[in-house]
């Protein structure tokens, strides 16, 4: 198992994270999704690929990138 840490913006309010977390933990491979809204980010566990992630989030309306 592997971590992706993703930086989110544009989540204003506690249904943001949800719609996020929801996102991506519907992404095959992930196990577990801890989404926070400061500051702004989620760290995925499991393997999905980060191209996925990101457009999971993307779909949601939120911009995302993967951090280092």
């Amino acid at each position: 198992m592997s971590d992706i840490r993703l930086k989110i913006t544009g989540m204003t309010c506690g249904h943001c994270v949800r719609a996020v977390t929801k996102a991506l933990e519907g992404v095959s491979g992930v196990e577990k999704a801890d989404v926070t809204l400061t500051p702004g980010e989620a760290v995925v566990h499991g393997q999905a690929s980060a191209a996925a992630l990101i457009a999971a989030v993307k779909e949601e309306g939120y911009d995302t990138a993967v951090q280092d």
